[in-house]
């Protein structure tokens, strides 16, 4: 992997004789108090202020506060005028503005575009205190309280709004976030790289206007670089009658225009130019915004050409035309490295939140409080999930040492430590450590995923670090137990029984929660996940080892309902299957199209871009209406007797009535509980009375399971 500047190795700056603060300050009476006459960044977050290293804004002001620079907070200002963008008065470099640790969108509505009644970042959950799309609301104010000050916007609202996209809210196209807030930068991923780079070159006196090379930026421009080499996306996989009709080179300098063989335009320099520096100058021309919005084919294939360029090893630029302007997006920032994530989580965060919120409780705190972030990255590529999207395939991983002094920090520090680690991972529990086993094949590799369709050879599987590290902190004085509570890739378990082993004897309270996602092959295949075979495997290994460790323990399997490809048939299988094994999901999740996600490319253009797409491309089955979406829900919740009636009429129309009936082989009971499901309450075979079924989210053995039944 290419190299970049340690980015604790810049010179700090001047301000750095104020020390470091006790918590960033919220208000001008802790900057008196602090000494500060002025703030040189201010951070604005549609979350409540943790000084904890699980929380974005957090970590980013830490990070800077290391470079010497005096920073501020606003967090979930009142947006309804400029007022509150000014209680710190004008920073000296820049706004940094972020919706959260959440897209403000997905915070606030449900897969059913229902209101959420609570906001877990929030003090005492309380909704509402950030408005929809935080990040243009909030660069709006900015701009209105001080004009002139550099405005960068990131977070993952911003990262995943960088292009044109799909947006499930408004169910239409809409432009990068940058053309509506009009910001001068947009920093994607977690951003620690870009970020330092930035406020030194800023206090430096460069202008904003001139950082046109940081990798993870994203900003707009008015020309293209003469010395650029453009290629044309359709050139890389053509579309056949989908072409760009405007010839995105006729204003290219010093150059020839060529038609290929195939119809595809090229460009070919007047004079000759070495392969590297062709490479190195390079840039990729995507379909303009307003063909994208037009075209269905189109933005499938602008989707997967922006995804098979998320190699920091070798992605190139992407450009997109937005009217009269350019959006240009530079290549990923190089990954920290482990001495670089060391130094951002041991920065000095009191894990606590801001006194300011005095008894209120904030759940996601509560949630995190006491746990440990031992890497970033996922590999795994799941078409649903915004993980990749935001941080990226390349696993980052923290010493051994490190993850030992920050513990033993909170269990000195920490008020309210009980001696149980409540987790200890990141976006995936066992990928600490795991990387491709060549550096040469990782930065050449485009793959999507590097463990579907299978785990690629060239993959690292062993756990051995990992078992390494559980073995130590739980031996480490005043630990009690340590909890993995991030989700688990069994995929990658299975191919070490002995981590399984340890999981299994030492960190699993009773249950653990997987997520195989769907039991068919249809849906499985849109999602990148494995089949039921890997989880049929990691249950034996779970239920041999917990057996051998005398403990009786259960997997909590996590499904999804409505997503692309799902058809009816797979949901009615997948209920059989949870029936079948005992299973009864107190909650499920619908599928949410978030933006860039490969799952909502296929949502929105039912074109599946895990492909090479053509007119010919397989059409995707898309579960969109609404009363498909809560078909698809109700058999996720098949014992439930809400959704008994709506379950009989499809089962009918299926053709698969058999299913219907009093008996253990019928998926739902042809009889209907009084004050249950809706205008079918009260139709009931004989003289059966009303019941209660009890439904605890937690899988049952056949010994315990609890039927429905007359009394």
């Amino acid at each position: 992997m290419q190299s970049a500047k340690h980015i604790f190795s810049y010179r700090q700056y001047w301000a750095a004789r104020f020390g470091t603060a006790p918590l960033l300050p919220m208000s001008r009476d802790e900057m008196d108090d602090l000494g500060w006459d002025s703030c040189d960044i201010i951070l604005v977050t549609g979350d409540a202020y943790v000084d904890h290293p699980s929380f974005g804004m957090a970590v980013i002001g830490r990070v800077l506060e290391a470079q010497g620079f005096r920073v501020g907070i606003i967090a979930q200002p009142d947006w309804t005028s400029a007022t509150d963008f000014q209680r710190l008065g004008k920073p000296n470099l820049f706004f940094g503005v972020t919706a959260g640790n959440m897209d403000s969108m997905i915070n606030r509505y449900t897969a059913d575009h229902k209101v959420r009644r609570n906001d877990a970042y929030t003090p005492n959950g309380e909704g509402g205190k950030r408005p929809d799309r935080s990040v243009l609301v909030y660069a709006q104010r900015c701009r209105e309280a001080y004009k002139e000050v550099p405005l960068i916007i990131g977070g993952i609202e911003a990262s995943l709004r960088r292009i044109a996209h799909y947006d499930y809210w408004s169910d239409k196209v809409r432009r990068s976030i940058l053309v509506d807030a009009k910001a001068d930068l947009l920093v994607y991923g977690n951003a620690e790289r870009q970020v330092v780079e930035i406020a030194h070159r800023l206090a430096a006196g460069e202008s904003i206007k001139d950082m046109q090379d940081i990798r993870g930026t994203a900003f707009m421009r008015e020309h293209l670089p003469e010395q650029g080499y453009e290629l044309d996306s359709t050139s890389i996989e053509t579309i056949p009658d989908r072409m760009v009709k405007e010839n995105p080179y006729q204003e290219a300098p010093a150059c020839e225009q060529q038609t290929a063989s195939s119809g595809v335009q090229v460009v070919k320099f007047a004079r000759q130019i070495p392969a590297a520096e062709r490479q190195a100058n390079t840039y990729i021309r995507l379909p303009d915004y307003e063909i994208v919005k037009a075209d269905n084919l189109l933005y499938a294939h602008a989707s997967r050409v922006m995804h098979l360029e998320t190699n920091p090893g070798n992605a190139r630029p992407l450009v997109q035309r937005h009217g009269q302007r350019e959006v240009w997006i530079n290549p990923p920032p190089i990954p920290l490295t482990t001495e670089e994530m060391d130094k951002v989580f041991e920065l000095p965060y009191t894990r606590v939140p801001h006194a300011a919120y005095g008894e209120a409780n904030i759940p996601a705190y509560e949630m995190i409080r006491f746990s440990i972030n031992i890497m970033r990255g996922c590999f795994g590529g799941c078409t649903f999930c915004s993980i990749t999207e935001h941080e990226g395939r390349i696993i980052q991983s923290r010493s051994e040492e490190s993850i030992v002094r920050e513990i033993e920090t909170m269990r000195d520090n920490v008020p309210g430590f009980t001696g149980v680690i409540s987790d200890l991972g990141g976006p995936t529990a066992n990928m600490y450590r795991l990387a491709c086993k060549d550096e040469k094949i990782e930065e050449s590799c485009r793959r999507l995923s590097c463990v579907y369709p299978g785990i690629c050879k060239n993959l690292n599987t062993n756990h051995h670090s990992l078992i390494k590290l559980y073995r130590r902190i739980r031996g480490l004085k005043g630990i009690k137990k340590v909890v993995i509570a991030s989700g688990l890739r069994y995929d990658l378990a299975v191919e070490d029984p002995e981590y399984i082993k340890e999981l299994v004897t030492h960190h699993v309270g009773g249950y653990l929660k997987i997520a195989p996602e769907h039991t068919e092959g249809g849906p499985l295949s849109k999602m990148m996940k494995p089949g039921m075979g890997s989880y049929d495997r990691f249950k034996e290994l779970f239920e041999r080892y917990s057996k051998a460790a005398g403990k009786e323990q259960y997997l909590i399997p996590y499904f999804i309902a409505a997503h692309p490809g799902t058809t009816d048939e797979d949901m009615m299988n997948l209920a059989l299957w949870l029936k079948q094994n005992g299973f009864r999901a107190d909650q499920v999740q619908t599928f949410l199209p978030s933006p860039m996600a490969l799952a909502t490319t296929m949502y929105h253009s039912a074109k599946d871009p895990l492909h090479k797409l053509s007119d010919h491309s397989e059409a995707v089955s898309i579960p969109k209406g609404l009363r498909q979406r809560r078909l698809h829900k109700a058999f996720l919740r098949y014992h439930d007797a809400e959704n008994w009636p709506l379950l009989r009429k499809a089962l009918r129309e299926m053709g698969r009535a058999d299913l219907i009936g009093n008996g253990k082989r019928h998926l739902i009971p042809s009889f209907q509980p009084a004050g249950t499901g809706g205008q079918e309450a009260g139709r009931r075979m004989g003289k059966s009375q009303p019941f209660k079924t009890q439904h605890t989210g937690l899988p049952t053995t056949p010994k315990v399971a609890r039927r429905p039944r007359r009394k």
